[in-house]
């Protein structure tokens, strides 16, 4: 018999929902390595790890990374945040990327075609926000933007505790 009309909407659907729980999937890592994580990231991240949350949202032409205070009225940590990725934001324009480094390692997937991409290729915005601060990362070229959302991925698997990938998130705090 021929797949009817209904049958063939019915299996795109269950094909998108199969496709999406596989791009959505991202691992976590071990609690060693989450520990060891943390443990580095306060040598380098001056703002308190339980008392923020990193938000990381990829976009079709790359994405935003956002770091965000889980208390409004925490200005100490408002600052703390806005500080750091002020500060890493003019690093990367110069394509430093010694701060992930040295809390990721040298091997964290994406960081060396970010490291090697031109100044022209990738073009970065940092803004505060109310309640911390965010960079987007924009890109044309399909390899970059791979490479922003494997460092995403890396990001959200090695800070688990503290992390999202939430596009409601990104588009609450813009309002």
């Amino acid at each position: 018999m021929f797949p009817t009309m209904k049958s063939d909407k019915i299996l795109l659907v269950l094909l998108f929902i199969i496709q999406s729980s596989f791009v959505f999937a991202i691992e976590q890592a071990s609690e060693e390595r989450l520990d060891e994580v943390a443990t580095k990231g306060r040598s380098v991240m001056p703002f308190n790890l339980e008392k923020t949350l990193h938000v990381f949202t990829k976009t079709e032409q790359g994405g935003v990374q956002q770091v965000t205070v889980k208390n409004p009225q925490d200005d100490s940590q408002i600052t703390l945040i806005q500080s750091h990725l002020d500060k890493i934001y003019q690093d990367f324009k110069q394509r430093d990327f010694s701060d992930p480094e040295e809390i990721h390692g040298p091997d964290m997937p994406g960081l060396k075609a970010l490291r090697e991409s031109s100044s022209s290729d990738i073009v970065l915005q940092y803004r505060q926000l109310k309640q911390g601060a965010e960079i987007t990362y924009t890109t044309k070229k399909p390899e970059l933007i791979e490479a922003i959302h494997l460092w995403f991925d890396a990001q959200l698997s090695d800070h688990a505790r503290h992390s999202s990938m939430h596009q409601l998130h990104h588009k609450m705090m813009h309002k």
